[in-house]
């Protein structure tokens, strides 16, 4: 289980759309407690792709975030990205780039700008499986 708050999605929502038509891209952070994860803050990251079908995080912005979560004594949980015009699941590609079964892959999907829907996934090789996500 995987926890986020409204504000939080309405920001990611909000970075996810100002990059359109390409990808947007960042990380979570917060804590574990019983195999529950809180995400306390988002990265907005920069797609240094520029595509609308995959993601690069600029280095120097991830090493930040990671030196930001350090200093809040926060855990990094994973990352998100937005799925400009398929849906909320993980690609082919996102599954071969997901090195870490433990990392959390949220993925906002804009393909009905109207109601955008975020999921969140444990991947393992090919397998994605959805992760339960309360957005409160």
């Amino acid at each position: 289980m995987i926890k986020l708050t409204k504000s939080d999605f309405e920001k990611i929502l909000a970075h996810a759309v100002k990059e359109l038509p390409d990808e947007a891209c960042g990380l979570i952070a917060g804590t574990v407690e019983d195999g529950n994860k809180e995400i306390k803050k988002v990265y907005l990251l920069t797609n240094i792709d520029h595509s609308n079908e995959h993601f690069s995080l600029d280095p120097k912005e991830q090493l930040e975030a990671i030196k930001d979560m350090r200093k809040n004594g926060f855990v990094p949980l994973g990352n998100w990205h937005s799925h400009p015009e398929s849906p909320s699941r993980p690609s082919d590609e996102d599954k071969r780039l997901a090195f870490d079964s433990k990392a959390s892959y949220m993925i906002l999907s804009l393909m009905d700008r109207e109601n955008p829907v975020l999921n969140s996934f444990k991947i393992t090789g090919d397998t994605a499986e959805k992760e339960g996500l309360v957005i409160e």
